[in-house]
């Protein structure tokens, strides 16, 4: 097989779909792949026959909740298009796949607008630094608008989002696509599904709305191009192929967003959208080379570029059990070469791992392929040790690429098989589903005797147990969710921990001064070590910090985990014979309890951001339901004939609120929740909640 060369490398995009819940993600997915030749026929989400959404319970709920991967190809460049999820509790699944893309569609609709999962996915996308292009889509909907849903987004994100394409009428008088580039009016054959065309003049009466968007995209693009300016100012006709390249790298750049429209449940727009995903967004080239650091040295930063010839360096953002084959690890593979048989070292486990199989994914089909190079992704089968977020690397040349950072769960809900045959089956179903989710942890609570699971909300706990009930066969009771609260302090204080045992022969001893405070800026836990002139050993140091971090785990006021805590160490005293680590890590927990005992213990609740769309009607039964579960409006923003209501509720409030909400609005409200910060509970619910612990 030839090496992969740069001119290879240039035809690679690495693409995400990502969007709000109900935009039409799948709906576009499954097009591209028809008008790709990848299918033959049109799956639809409503009909639970997407090729995407292959989990049942993707079909059964017309949700999207795994990232599917697929390869598919277009104008002679190789398309690696990753679907990623809507609903906000799997937003883990859209984290990841974001690390390791280069370019992304972000998918709006044209009556919704812009909406909360939206700007979720939005600033994830930022904080990778992907550049995207946006597709405007349902323009063939009632109560679609072109123009409001793009000025929503460039008053949302403070990006400069500019048009390149528009549309020729809106709702039921869609009628097809204006290319502000070409100056094309581009009418979809219905008979054939969209898939032939043709290319007209501009119509007399669209001429005018044309110019003036027409305008504002050569004005977007003119400031990034010196000649292009110059012919602009100078009112020259601008070379079409200049403009596209202008319009590329002001997209690479992040300087500009190019945004186009569409109606994917219409067959219209998607060739246009593929040409410009080809056209605007990166090649593993265009990216800088990849960094990370060497295994033994954190601040020995190293690179790798997107080649062939580069030592090889992949990054595992997936892990998915598959019945037939095991356990799957999708990879990005960053630079050099992998091959089927062959040894990769994974630096995080200082663990040798061998690649049994490649596979190169379409959604849940495959195809075996002996080797993987720079910028593809694929899936592979032998990793028996490697993790979400882990490197593969060269054995020779090891490096670490940049670790992902996941949220913390906050729902936990109770599972007990029903028999002792569901026991076995209920660990392993646990292990391969925690393996495959880093945002879902199992806990096993000794006092009560009780497997807790924990994840990001009830809809992702729901799932969880559907797929143990129905990929692992096992029969299990829930309990019902709780909520993850945590403990902090409240001011600053100091205290010493003292632990002696001495009783004939060696004994312990353990002395330590803390003095701990609030943290800033949300750190969970900060230890600094103040100790001067060999007070304590060096050696034992480690131990005391050890030791603090375990008596966080067991809060003083109810046994919550104790998050945003300073500590120093000040001073403390040691015994040439009886002291030891033990001891060090005993008399550090000691200290830290008495210190927390002392700091103003108080509890902290998750805050749930919620948005709520409703028609006017309902708004005041609404509101004060929000107010009746401790709700603070933070905004109400008309939308045609509804109103959204931003609203910051305790996640404890929030349990059966799709019921409610159905019920007080006759079913015509709907919401989105997402967890936005832990905030202190209010004195008299706190009260409450310890005199029920106390109990």
């Amino acid at each position: 097989m030839p090496k992969k060369s740069e001119m290879d490398l240039k035809k690679v995009r690495n693409i995400g779909i990502m969007a709000h819940i109900d935009a039409g993600k799948t709906t576009t997915t499954e097009r591209i792949l028809f008008y790709t030749g990848k299918t033959h026929r049109l799956g639809e989400v409503h009909e639970g026959s997407a090729t995407m959404d292959w989990m049942e319970q993707e079909k059964e709920r017309g949700i999207t909740i795994t990232s599917a991967s697929t390869t598919c190809f277009w104008r002679d460049h190789t398309i690696n298009i990753i679907d990623t999820p809507g609903h906000v509790d799997f937003t883990v699944e859209v984290e990841r796949s974001l690390r390791v893309l280069d370019g992304a569609v972000a998918l709006f609709c044209a009556v919704g607008g812009v909406e909360p999962q939206s700007e979720t996915v939005w600033r994830q996308a930022d904080k990778y630094g992907v550049p995207r292009i946006a597709y405007i889509n349902k323009m063939d909907r009632t109560g679609a608008s072109f123009d409001r849903t793009i000025n929503a987004m460039n008053e949302r994100f403070g990006s400069n989002c500019v048009a390149v394409s528009i549309p020729a009428g809106e709702g039921e008088m869609f009628a097809g696509i204006i290319d502000l580039l070409s100056m094309k009016f581009r009418v979809f054959h219905e008979d054939s599904h969209g898939m032939t065309y043709e290319d007209l003049e501009v119509p007399e009466d669209m001429l005018e709305s044309t110019n003036h968007y027409r305008e504002k995209l050569l004005e977007a693009v003119a400031e990034y191009d010196d000649h292009l300016l110059e012919q602009f100012l100078n009112e020259e006709e601008l070379d079409l192929i200049e403009v596209q390249a202008a319009v590329r790298k002001a997209t690479i750049s992040g300087h500009m967003i190019p945004v186009l429209c569409g109606s994917s449940f219409k067959n219209k727009g998607i060739q246009k959208l593929l040409d410009s995903v080809i056209d605007f967004l990166p090649s593993p080239l265009d990216k800088p080379p990849v960094e990370g650091h060497a295994p033994d040295d954190t601040t020995k930063i190293l690179t790798r570029k997107a080649s062939v010839d580069e030592a090889t360096s992949a990054l595992a953002f997936k892990i998915m059990t598959d019945p037939y084959v095991g356990k799957l690890t999708f990879v990005r593979v960053y630079s050099g070469e992998i091959k089927a048989g062959s040894y990769l070292l994974n630096p995080n486990s200082n663990i040798k791992e061998r690649i049994s199989r490649i596979l190169r994914m379409h959604s849940n089909k495959r195809e075996d392929i002996k080797s993987a190079a720079a910028g593809d992704i694929v899936a592979i089968i032998g990793m028996r040790k490697t993790t979400t977020g882990d490197t593969l690397c060269d054995v020779k040349n090891p490096i670490v690429l940049e670790k992902m950072t996941f949220p913390k769960p906050v729902v936990s809900v109770s599972i007990e098989p029903k028999t002792q045959a569901d026991q076995e089956k209920l660990t392993e179903a646990l292990i391969k589903l925690a393996e495959e989710d880093p945002t879902f942890i199992v806990k096993y609570d000794e006092e009560t005797g009780q497997t807790i699971i924990s994840g990001m909300g009830e809809l992702h706990l729901e799932i969880l147990v559907d797929r143990m009930m129905r990929e692992f066969n096992v029969e299990a009771t829930v309990g019902r969710p709780s909520v993850a609260y945590k403990e902090t302090i409240s001011r600053e204080v100091e205290a010493e921990g003292r632990f002696v045992r001495q009783s004939g022969g060696r004994g312990q001893f353990g002395h330590v001064v803390l003095k701990v405070r609030p943290a800033e800026d949300g750190t969970e836990f900060e230890f600094v070590n103040k100790i001067v002139g060999g007070a304590i050993p060096r050696e034992y140091i480690p131990a005391v910090e050890k030791g603090i971090k375990e008596a966080m785990q067991n809060g003083i006021l109810a046994g919550y985990d104790m998050t945003g805590i300073y500590c120093e160490l000040l001073d403390g005293s040691y015994h040439e014979v009886d002291s030891s680590e033990i001891a060090f890590k005993i008399a550090g927990s000691m200290g830290f309890q008495a210190a927390a005992r002392k700091a103003g213990p108080k509890l902290l609740e998750p805050m749930m951001d919620v948005e709520v769309v409703v028609p006017e009607a309902y708004m005041g039964a609404v509101v004060g339901d929000l107010n009746s579960r401790r709700g603070k409006i933070i905004g109400m923003v008309p939308r045609d004939s509804a109103t959204v209501i931003a609203v910051a509720v305790p996640l404890s409030e929030m349990f059966g609120y799709a019921n409610t909400l159905r019920n007080i609005t006759q079913g015509r409200a709907a919401f989105t929740m997402q967890f936005s910060k832990y905030a202190p509970v209010p004195t008299e619910v706190s009260q409450k909640m310890l005199e029920k612990v106390k109990v």
